[in-house]
């Protein structure tokens, strides 16, 4: 039986949290002005540098307002 639009969305969503989830890192995620977000992201690499822990930007944009809303990873060793 074929699958509504919106069946296919929810699936496909569930499935990535579901391999997010299972991946190994945490995710912290922010909305700042732009000065304050590059101030964050550079106190997380300075706390989890990227070669012990993989941390990186995950995703970021620009939002209208000029805010920007970004994601930081890193393994969970550190916990």
């Amino acid at each position: 039986m074929p699958r509504s639009p919106r069946e296919l969305a929810e699936g496909m969503a569930e499935r990535r949290q579901r391999r997010l989830r299972d991946d190994g890192y945490v995710r912290e995620s922010f909305t700042q002005a732009r000065g304050d977000a590059r101030k964050t992201a550079q106190a997380f690499f300075d706390r989890f540098p990227k070669q012990a822990y993989m941390s990186e930007v995950e995703r970021w944009r620009e939002l209208p307002d000029g805010a920007i809303e970004f994601t930081m990873r890193r393994l969970r060793t550190a916990d």
